[in-house]
């Protein structure tokens, strides 16, 4: 269809007109005539069956019945009227009921006419009812031409009181395809189409909405689905290709003696396949023209660290200046001490930069960096300040990006003639499928594998009733030496309630754990950063045996001598979390343990997250089941959702559809960049209307 045509406002359509359009935008979020193609239907009612009265049961939703109304009648009731008509076939009778438009309704019903009732059956006192029917006469149903599928639309309670119903909805899709359908635009290669087999997209569209069959059907939703995928795919493969087409990065063409000196003398453990693996992938970027934009994912504890220490290196060797952003203060000092371990044996000066750096040392730092006397600045937003100029930044490397957004992110670019290299780290593991949409623009490296002698940790679940033998066995391993985190949930909807679950925590690990045999440091979100602080080092330097904290303490901080986690109510906490937390356990050589508890009414879902995090380690693995538990929107907050608001496309079932999208997205590009050739002129052409058009499929980013 011609763009221009598909960008009318919905009320030019016939049988709109203003007050269903304002309805429709409002509820339904239906302003064009390309929204109203893109409301896919939710579900198909095989309209071929009948159903008997007498053989109706509890577990029948949508039923279509043949029968004649027999009486109709208004009855009062506590607020307004009703209609009852009774509907009778060979076998039995039934109630259709209207609690709205009785004078209409009673008007247009003739008794002892033969009808087909469609509609949801309700059974209440021994009789089925369908409230609402969809009545009409038999006769005029034999005679309309319809789908054998009749397709269910989204909906919600103010349309259906308008009279905006599923029927309507789908006489309205009619008309838009019956006035426009010859004008529909074929948006793929016929190449493409002849090797995958695909429908034309005007067959597709009028298929997905009226299927004449179960096949049509399905090829419509594959070959909407898989188009659906290719844009996206092919916007994010294309964006990725003009960045290192256009965007000139700073070359790091040699290694160095300082990089082979830590990795040959200095490094004091071998490095796994995994990080090897990256570590080439990263010098083969570093060592081209264009600028890195790699995303490097590792679970806790993989690694992931001294890779990216090796690739600062690098840069060093090459005469440039690298950054390390962490997103919180903490994190940055742990950072800086983990890379100051390393760089006092090379002579590389490393500095930090936070909010609380002192304002002499901050103006002396910020000179140092200028001059190219500082080699490695490492930091939180603080790096992002005007005032903070480097000679010569050539990389860049942010800790658990997704705390940072887009605008953050770009005042990096500009610390330097150009753009530096970019590792984006981050150790909340992503399924493949969603990594290819989310972050399609970015080039993954993955370490999937924990470095030899680091044992997995057990994970357990207990229930309430078993608290004083998880406290029996916390005292053991203080015994022992060990610390010990206990966490409480956060619902952001009540920091009152969620203070008070902390405290009547804190209250009763304190009378089960007295001083001065034990000490207790406590950390919540109400406190100030300073105090927070204070409590976190202490629990560091091991100075207090427990942490009691709500998960402000998720990312990053590393204490090896913590050995047990328990999770309060872990029923409440989404699995990632799960995963997050007990990452901050099984640092050191010492066996860790992670104890979940949980009260005894599990919800289906809650049982699911917590038998996985008991069955396996591996985040990868856990990803996955989170993402098939949630939905990828949930999974990748808010910031990211934009990308993944998808219109017939599902992440977790079409994800072998994806890959194939990537696959066929990226042989076209190769093969044709600039989209130049007139084969490749639809695609050209669909592409131009995305970007025009931000509310054509306005789920592409």
């Amino acid at each position: 269809m011609k763009s221009q045509v598909l960008q009318t406002p919905i009320e030019y359509l016939k049988g709109v007109g203003p007050q269903r359009a304002t309805l429709l935008r409002q509820e339904l979020g239906v302003a064009t005539f390309q929204d109203l193609l893109h409301l896919f239907p939710n579900r198909y009612i095989d309209r071929t069956q009948y159903h008997k009265i007498s053989g109706l049961n509890a577990a029948v939703t949508d039923v279509q019945v043949i029968g004649k109304l027999i009486s109709v009648k208004t009855i009062d009731q506590k607020r307004g009227k009703r209609l009852v008509a009774r509907f009778e076939d060979e076998t039995g009778s039934m109630e259709l009921v209207w609690f709205r438009g009785h004078k209409w309704v009673k008007q247009s019903l003739e008794t002892h006419k033969d009808y087909v009732a469609f509609g949801r059956v309700n059974h209440f006192n021994g009789t089925f009812s369908i409230a609402h029917p969809e009545l009409e006469l038999l006769q005029t149903h034999q005679a309309q031409r319809r789908s054998a599928l009749q397709p269910l639309y989204p909906s919600t309670e103010k349309l259906g009181k308008s009279g905006l119903s599923n029927r309507v909805l789908g006489q309205l899709v009619a008309h838009l395809l019956e006035e426009h359908a010859k004008t529909f635009d074929e948006t793929l290669p016929d190449a493409l189409m002849e090797r995958l087999k695909l429908i034309h997209k005007s067959e597709a569209l009028i298929s997905i909405h009226f299927p004449e069959s179960q096949t049509k059907l399905r090829q419509a939703l594959y070959r909407l689905k898989f188009e659906e995928l290719f844009y996206i795919q092919l916007q994010l493969v294309r964006k990725n290709l003009i960045n290192k087409h256009k965007i000139k990065g700073y070359p790091f063409p040699q290694v160095g003696d300082i990089f082979n000196e830590f990795y040959h003398r200095l490094l004091p453990f071998e490095l796994t396949q995994a990080q090897k693996k990256v570590l080439r992938e990263i010098r083969q970027d570093l060592g081209s023209n264009a600028q890195m934009n790699r995303l490097l994912q590792g679970d806790v504890g993989s690694g992931k660290t001294v890779v990216a220490f090796m690739s600062l290196l690098l840069a060093i060797d090459n005469g440039f200046q690298g950054c390390l952003m962490a997103p919180t203060e903490i994190l940055s000092v742990q950072h800086f001490n983990e890379l100051s371990k390393w760089g006092n044996l090379l002579n590389i000066n490393i500095k930090i930069l936070t909010g609380s750096t002192k304002a002499s040392e901050r103006k002396v730092l910020l000179e140092q960096l200028k001059q190219g006397e500082i080699h490695c600045l490492v930091g939180t937003h603080a790096l992002l300040e005007n005032r903070v100029e480097f000679k010569n930044l050539g990389l860049a490397i942010i800790d658990e990006q997704h705390r940072f957004g887009v605008a953050q992110r770009s005042k990096l670019w500009h610390k330097n003639e150009h753009p530096p290299n970019v590792l984006i780290m981050t150790a909340t593991p992503i399924p493949r499928t969603l990594a290819m949409s989310v972050y399609g623009d970015l080039d993954i490296s993955i370490i999937d594998a924990l470095p030899p002698g680091r044992k997995p940790i057990k994970t357990v679940h207990r229930r309430d009733a078993n608290r004083l033998n998880v406290f029996r066995f916390v005292r053991d391993e203080i015994g022992k030496g060990r610390q010990v985190y206990m966490v409480y949930p956060l619902i952001q909807e009540s920091q009152a309630l969620d203070y008070k679950d902390l405290m009547d925590g804190y209250e009763s690990i304190s009378r089960e754990f007295p001083s001065p045999n034990f000490q207790i440091s406590i950390v919540h979100g109400q406190m100030k950063p300073e105090d927070k602080d204070y409590e976190m080092n202490r629990f560091i330097q091991g100075q207090t045996q427990i942490m009691v904290a709500t998960t402000v303490i998720e990312v990053g901080v590393n204490v090896p001598n913590a050995s047990v986690m328990v999770i309060e109510s872990a029923e409440r906490f989404g699995l990632s979390q799960l995963h997050q937390l007990r990452g901050r356990v099984g640092r050191g050589a010492d066996q860790s343990y992670c104890i979940l508890m949980s009260g005894d009414k599990l919800s289906e879902d809650a049982k699911k997250r917590l038998e996985t995090m008991v069955a396996t380690n591996d985040g990868f693995e856990i990803s996955e089941v989170d993402l098939k538990l949630r939905g990828p929107g949930d999974l990748m907050g808010t910031q990211q959702s934009g990308v993944l608001q998808l219109k017939i496309a599902d992440l977790i079932r079409d994800g072998e559809t994806l890959k194939i999208a990537r696959s066929y997205a990226i042989e076209l590009l190769k093969s044709d960049p600039q989209l130049a050739q007139e084969q490749h002129r639809k695609v050209r052409d669909t592409l131009k209307a995305i970007l025009q058009f931000k509310n054509i499929w306005n789920y592409i980013s």
